[in-house]
């Protein structure tokens, strides 16, 4: 079926989505109203995809981790980051855009934590027991998410010139990042 000539593209976009969920839900076998019974409201299925999200993030990042040499781990994680904003690029800025999340659900509240509880094991497997304060790993974590999500939204608004964006410059930028 092809839009309506006077149709808006957005509307147009709308009804298509309304089409593939009737659908699915058919092929499913379920009715149309099931996916507002499952998830509540459209917040709420976001929410669940943004966990789904999160807990691929956390295989990616941690796959990717596991195949690097321990010395290169730390490094893995953020380039793993950056591959994973850059593969999913729909999906990533979903699970960062509060104001469209349920943060209370469950499911993606285990999933935050998870990635969360990742990049802090990350940061302390970076140094050695020399005594520092837990407030000195949490805020070299914050650091190194903050320079990591930041290269990650500068590369997916494509707000760095290209040579800046290739893979070598990446590796450049994130090895920067001193912990300890």
């Amino acid at each position: 079926m092809l839009p309506p000539a006077t149709c808006a593209p957005r509307s147009w976009t709308a009804e298509a989505i309304l089409e593939q969920q009737g659908a699915a839900t058919r092929a499913a076998g379920v009715s149309h109203a099931a996916p507002a019974h499952h998830f509540g409201d459209l917040r709420g299925l976001l929410s669940e995809l943004a966990s789904v999200g999160f807990e691929r993030f956390v295989a990616h990042l941690s796959a990717a981790m596991a195949a690097a040499p321990e010395d290169r781990r730390f490094l893995a994680l953020g380039l793993a980051y950056i591959d994973f904003a850059k593969g999913w690029p729909g999906l990533f800025m979903l699970m960062f855009r509060s104001e469209s999340l349920d943060e209370a659900r469950p499911a993606l509240a285990a999933a935050q934590q998870r990635a969360s509880d990742l990049l802090a094991g990350a940061v302390s497997a970076t140094r050695s027991d020399d005594g520092r304060a837990e407030a000195d790993d949490a805020a070299d974590a914050i650091a190194a998410w903050s320079m990591v999500h930041g290269l990650a939204a500068l590369l997916l608004d494509r707000r760095l010139p290209p040579e800046a964006a290739a893979g070598p410059m990446i590796e450049a930028v994130l090895s920067r990042l001193a912990i300890g």
